[in-house]
């Protein structure tokens, strides 16, 4: 019998063995199990399943797929919104299944391996069948990244010679692709039911409208613009000029024989169609081109008398949209497009070197802020200014000289030139690009984010110095670091949200909510948004102005209120919405991608993901200091507050927050002797006594420097009332304001940032992610139900718990409401499916073990996981629909 000793031994390294085969990371001991020979750790079990190449994320949440190709995308200005040019070669391949059931089916071969040869020799009658087979089809493009449903369209595939993919200009938007080398992945949908979702939902023609905002995606950009805007612009004294005709036949029959110019001021009577009853039967001034460009749009649609660029066009395309509908507007989009390039093409606008032109005044410019600057040295070197205070100055002094040139450069242009042409149609570029180019480049920032002192007066027409050259590389390759690192964190938010909002999907018709939450006017002009574009879209959840109780607004019907002048609006909204699972149609109102009222079934938490993720990467990764000043109150901004929110960090220099009802009686500085640079306050209240739980009279609030105190003497104060400015502790504010305030400061706060980076988004997205925000109870006692103390569940589990607890006389838990982070309360989810292909793989399986949890497969990950249909759209109907029938059998 061996000894003790060794019987341990070798049972401890058996027991390690076992470990590192589970799970070879959790070892704490220094000797994981090593691959023999090598020094890399084996992979354990656990590591199977964890992480993005772990089986859940790379084997079950995305697979690759037969009959995908890819290729580079070119532009195919000839085709219709609904098509897309498909390589001829790429299309055979892809569609190869049907093609070889085609040549059996005609017995042009006689078993699938013959057929299959035939396939690849290519013969004629091959080419003839592939035209029959994709005759009604359709495929789907993607370009990655895909941020929001955009990025996934359908179109009817066009076969094409060459190996490129064609790609209707203006559906690019949605993809946000361009034609710089960009590569798409096209997927055949296989069988008959994605064929007809492909056509009648997720094809490009049906999705003209931004989910995230209503707004058209789909916009006349460049080319088409510049096009549409040279013919409706007025050339003076053209050909013709002053001219009268007796309709607008006449005039344009007259410029087809070139007795008048296109672009020349002409005087037209009007003919009796709806399109010209603006001008109530009297002579007005035109050019041919307008009234060209009028004709592309339908014969009831007002005629538009003006240069239309961008803007005009955008409001056309909007005002489309929303006078024929999503069906009807295609067509007429293409005519816009086709007749954009041909007049692009006719016009024959290009631009040179020298038609940049140098702002005369600028040397004069410059040689005043020199002067100045130079002043502004001597004063720092003779003592009388603080380096801070100098450096402030100078960057003043160059910002007003660029500033200044800037204001001339309008003034170089011709205005009958091609610059002028493309800037001011909205067609490319920009005046501050402009002034880039023959202004002065300004001042530079350094990697640090501070602003450099030396200006770069060069502009690119004159050529930047050496050294000047050196400054501005500063700053581009600050630009690239910055965009690189934001675009991964703008990814890692989107996929956050989403996992904490995919079961979301609109389940009733009408939840029993009685109350809504209020919108007032004041509270979103505070951050410069209408209040009709808060309340659009939404059900009134008591009447208001000439609208009842239970109306569906409009766009129209909003703007009459905000016009009427009511200052506060009761709508209902999902944060409030009492569906047992998702939300109700009355509480969600308008899809907005549609412009209709929501279905059932439709995965409003999916568009609330990507709608708040998909523009993460137009914010901002700044952090902005006040003056450098040390311990000066930092305002965060951009991508890391909107994760600062959402994850409930807690800010620098939290605002201090007012626990008790009361008067404010004194604002002092904190410490004995005044220190200068050091001013903290401390603000004291005298406690209202009649409603405080406490015996005390007053309560000191202390203010840390940077923070600047919003209230005065004498100011009467409520619980919850914030006391400075900056940033709340959410958690803190929500125990002491409780939880409406709280979900109404979450959702201003997210707002607030995407509106300051001109991203507007509907706040109904928004309140989908606060709704789950709020959508965990934390069990303070479990009584007799089967939850555990202290733990967070979902309050739809939590009540049904207690309602089985009552039914059976036994103690029911106490709960109570909380606030969780996203990341929270995708882990706590209901199943453990979607919670372990979130994050903590090991954890979440282990957690689920032990308390032998199960999955009702509710949410849309879960399903996806076990390779089932989602429980949304086409999938919810199904399933709702055969409840329907056992209920009325």
């Amino acid at each position: 019998k061996a000894p003790e000793v060794i019987c341990r031994n070798e049972k401890r390294i058996l027991q390690e063995a076992v470990d590192a085969l589970l799970d070879n990371t959790m070892r704490r001991s220094q000797n994981t199990a090593l691959a023999q020979g090598q020094r890399r750790p084996l992979k354990s079990l656990a590591e199977m399943l964890k992480g993005k190449q772990g089986r859940f994320r790379q084997n079950l949440l995305g697979k690759r797929v037969d009959y995908s190709g890819r290729s580079v995308i070119v532009v195919g200005p000839e085709l219709k919104m609904s098509q897309c040019g498909l390589p001829k070669h790429m299309a055979l391949e892809l569609f190869r299944p049907f093609v070889i059931a085609e040549l059996i089916k005609k017995e042009i071969a006689y078993n699938i391996r013959g057929a299959g040869k035939l396939v690849d020799e290519k013969i004629p009658e091959v080419w003839a069948i592939l035209e029959e087979v994709i005759k009604d089809k359709r495929v789907l493009l993607n370009r990655a990244p895909s941020l929001h449903r955009l990025s996934f369209q359908a179109f009817q595939p066009v076969l094409i010679g060459g190996n490129a993919i064609q790609l209707h200009p203006m559906v690019c938007h949605g993809f946000n692709a361009d034609f710089d080398g960009d590569q798409m992945a096209v997927h055949v949908p296989l069988g008959p039911e994605a064929q007809a979702e492909a056509k009648n939902i997720v094809a490009s023609v049906k999705n003209l409208l931004r989910p995230g905002n209503g707004e058209p995606i789909v916009d006349p950009s460049q080319d088409m613009v510049l096009g549409c805007y040279w013919l409706t612009k007025i050339k003076p004294s053209a050909q013709g000029e002053g001219n009268y005709y007796s309709s607008p036949d006449d005039a344009i029959l007259a410029s087809s024989f070139g007795k008048v110019d296109i672009r020349a001021k002409i005087k037209v009577l009007p003919v009796k169609l709806p399109k010209y009853e603006i001008f109530n039967g009297e002579i007005f001034e035109t050019t041919v081109g307008r009234l060209m460009f009028n004709g592309t749009l339908p014969d009831d649609f007002p005629y538009i008398n003006e240069e239309t660029g961008k803007k005009i066009l955008s409001s056309v395309v909007a005002r489309l949209i929303e006078k024929y509908g999503i069906d009807a507007t295609p067509d007429i989009l293409d005519r816009i497009k086709e007749f954009g390039f041909r007049y692009a093409t006719a016009s024959g606008i290009s631009w040179g070197y020298h038609d940049l032109k140098l702002p005369e005044k600028k040397e004069e410019i410059l040689a005043e802020a020199e002067k100045l600057a130079i002043e502004i040295k001597g004063q720092y070197q003779d003592g009388l200014l603080t380096d801070s205070e100098r450096y402030n100055k100078v960057i003043e002094i160059w910002q007003g000289a660029k500033n200044k040139i800037e204001d001339l450069v309008p003034g170089t242009m011709d205005k009958m030139g091609p610059v002028h042409a493309m800037v001011s149609s909205g067609a490319r570029g920009s005046l501050g690009q402009l002034g880039q180019m023959t202004g002065m480049k300004g001042l530079m920032i350094n990697p640090a984010g501070k602003i450099i002192d030396f200006p770069v007066r060069s502009s690119y027409k004159e050529g930047l110095g050496i050294l000047e050259y050196f400054i501005t590389t500063h700053g581009a390759r600050k630009g690239e670091a910055d965009t690189s690192l934001k675009t991964s964190k703008a990814g890692y938010l989107t996929r956050r949200l989403v996992d904490v909002s995919h079961d979301v999907v609109v389940t009733e018709d009408n939840c029993a909510d009685k109350d809504g939450i209020i919108v007032s006017r004041s509270n979103m002009e505070s951050y410069g948004k209408k209040l009709s574009a808060r309340i659009f879209g939404r059900t009134l959840a008591s009447s208001a102005g000439n609208f009842k109780k239970g109306h569906l607004l409009t766009m129209a019907d909003a703007k009459e209120l905000e016009s009427s002048g009511a200052e506060e609006v009761n709508i209902y909204s999902p944060i409030t919405c009492l569906a047992k699972r998702g939300v109700c149609r009355k509480c969600y109102g308008y899809d907005l991608g549609s412009g209709a009222p929501v279905k059932i079934g439709e995965a409003v938490g999916i568009i609330a993901a990507q709608s708040v993720g998909e523009p993460g990467t137009q914010l901002t990764m700044k952090t902005f200091h006040k003056g450098g000043i040390a311990g000066g109150g930092d305002i965060t901004m951009g991508l890391p507050r909107i994760e600062e929110i959402f994850l409930l960090r807690v800010p620098k220099n939290p605002a201090a927050v007012c626990d008790a009802e009361g008067e404010v009686l004194e604002i002092k500085q904190a410490g004995e002797e005044l220190d200068l640079k050091n001013t903290d306050k401390i603000i004291t209240v005298l406690i209202d006594r009649e409603t405080a739980k406490t015996d005390k009279e007053s309560k000191e609030f202390y203010i840390p420097f940077g923070r600047f105190v919003t209230v005065k003497k004498g100011d009467k104060l409520k619980v919850g009332d914030v006391l400075t400015d900056g940033s709340l502790n959410i958690k803190e504010y929500f125990a002491i304001a409780g939880r409406d305030k709280t979900q109404e400061y979450i959702l201003k706060e997210v707002d607030k940032v995407y509106s300051m980076q001109g991203a507007s988004i509907n706040e109904k997205h928004i309140e989908v992610i606060i709704k789950q925000m709020f959508s965990r109870l934390k069990v303070v006692d479990a009584g007799d139900t089967d939850l555990n103390t202290g733990e967070a569940v979902n309050s739809q589990r939590a009540l049904e718990e207690n309602e089985r607890a009552e039914s059976e006389g036994k103690n029911p838990a106490k709960l109570e409401s909380t606030v969780m982070s996203i990341d929270k309360v995708a882990l706590s989810a209901a199943g453990f499916l979607s919670a372990a292909s979130f994050q903590d793989t090991a954890r979440v399986l282990i957690k689920t073990a032990v308390m032998g949890g199960e999955d009702k497969l509710i949410g849309l990950k879960e399903n996806v996981i076990i390779g089932r249909l989602i429980p949304a759209g086409t999938g919810f109907r199904k399933e709702y629909m055969k409840e329907e029938e056992q209920i009325e059998n």
